[in-house]
């Protein structure tokens, strides 16, 4: 597919997702939300990729929504879907996607340029890229998860303090409080992500998205229930040919070949 706001790049087994709006610093639109909810799902059907890396162009990763776009708030009500609505139906897509997905922050990411990066399964970031809440500048109020997910990775007094200043942080302070996690000099950020993301796309797709889907419902289950999840699906995965692959590869002292399954 083509798009206008985004632009999508293979290489190898690893794809870009750019969100291309530079002038705006990326600030996502009704439309690029559209499209980035149609891009992702072309990701996770392509069956040659298998990590997905989200960036942006220009200065920035993301500033946000695209605020000159908002809607008049005394018009009637529409039956069109709003940017709320077209903000949920994309995160519904990245928050079930299969494959890993790392953010690669350059320059600002701010408002819902970070609740997009939060989305992800990990941040690398530039040592010059600015970070932080900032819908508090503007009267708004965060609509794509920061308010759940800031404070599970930093705490909620540190989530507290973001949001309520809507100050924007170095990538450093927020690597050290664990929002960001690995720095990249700016001319080296996307060598550094694209290095990381083939390390992981030669792991087997079948323990990649298994170990994911662990990950994220484990993190809100008690721990005995947890636990049993993961015992459950490792014995499930104990009979894949993946798993199997592993133990041939490790036997025969050479490289697995993982097909998936």
């Amino acid at each position: 597919m083509s798009y206008n706001d985004l632009i999508v790049e293979h290489r190898g087994r690893v794809s870009w997702l750019y969100l291309n709006r530079p002038k705006a610093l990326n600030a996502i639109s009704m439309d690029c939300m559209r499209e980035l909810r149609a891009a992702l799902i072309e990701l996770r059907d392509r069956a040659e990729t298998r990590v997905i890396v989200l960036s942006g162009k220009g200065r920035g990763f993301c500033a946000g929504a695209d605020l000159t776009g908002a809607p008049d708030p005394k018009a009637p009500p529409s039956p069109e879907p709003g940017f709320l609505d077209l903000g949920t139906a994309m995160e519904e897509v990245l928050n079930a996607m299969p494959k890993p997905v790392i953010a690669a922050v350059n320059g600002v990411c701010c408002g819902g340029g970070l609740e997009l990066a939060l989305m992800c399964d990990f941040i690398v970031a530039a040592e010059s890229a600015k970070i932080g809440d900032a819908h508090g500048n503007f009267g708004a109020l965060p609509g794509g998860g920061a308010t759940v997910r800031l404070p599970r990775v930093v705490g909620i007094n540190r989530a507290r303090y973001m949001m309520y200043t809507g100050e924007l942080y170095s990538a450093k302070d927020m690597a050290e409080i664990g929002l960001v996690t690995k720095l990249a000099a700016d001319d080296a950020l996307e060598a550094e992500v694209q290095a990381i993301a083939e390390k992981i796309a030669t792991k087997s797709p079948v323990g990649l998205r298994r170990m994911k889907m662990l990950l994220n419902a484990g993190y809100d289950m008690p721990t005995a229930e947890a636990l049993k999840l993961e015992k459950l699906v490792s014995a499930e995965h104990m009979r894949s040919w993946d798993a199997g692959e592993g133990g041939r590869a490790f036997m025969e002292k050479r490289k697995p070949e993982f097909r998936g399954y």
